[in-house]
């Protein structure tokens, strides 16, 4: 018989988000690889493939495979498994989807990073917060970047508008119909 490896489970807050992380014997955290996709709106095959890539064989090494652990269960029958990350491997994911232009892991990663370095300016200055304080502003934070994101969407679509009938303009003024089909003038003028 091995020794498995067995962990806690908990429900961990972030913001609006509630997931379950599991602590080893050891004292160190992981979380799901599921779980660590679907926080940034991904299918699970999607941290898998990340786990064979270049960028966590950069951090962790050739060869790193995810813990496979017994997690104790609420169910009186069988003993649940999961692929376990490491949480340096589940921010590497998150930041590597924000770099790859994912809004979701973007704004997750934006309200996190801001997050921590609060709570340390919280300590120098002295000041306390609840969580119950830290998870709602860790959700308004997440809303507000995301709200960013759809206005510079918007914005960016607008310049685009502007750029096309600008173009347009440019064009009708150098006596080119920038709709018209070609063929279309010869036509008209025949």
């Amino acid at each position: 018989m091995t020794n498995e490896i067995r962990a806690q489970r908990a429900i961990v807050q972030l913001g609006d988000f509630q997931i379950e992380g599991f602590m080893l014997p050891d004292g160190s955290y992981r979380m799901s690889q599921t779980q660590a996709a679907e926080c940034v709106g991904k299918p699970e095959i999607n941290a898998r493939r990340f786990l064979d890539s270049r960028a966590i064989k950069a951090l962790l090494g050739e060869g790193y495979t995810p813990d496979s652990i017994e997690v104790e269960s609420t169910q009186l029958r069988g003993q649940t498994r999961i692929n376990a990350l490491p949480l340096a491997v589940v921010t590497a994911y998150w930041f590597t989807q924000a770099k790859q232009g994912n809004d979701q892991a973007a704004s997750l990663v934006w309200a996190m990073l801001t997050e921590t370095l609060e709570r340390r300016f919280d300590r120098a200055f002295g000041v306390s917060r609840s969580e119950d304080d830290w998870d709602q502003r860790l959700a308004e934070g997440i809303i507000r970047q995301l709200e960013n994101d759809v206005a510079s969407a918007l914005a960016e679509s607008d310049i685009s508008r502007y750029r096309e009938r600008l173009l347009e303009q440019q064009l009708r003024d150098n006596g080119i119909e920038p709709w018209a089909l070609p063929g279309d003038e010869e036509q008209s003028e025949g």
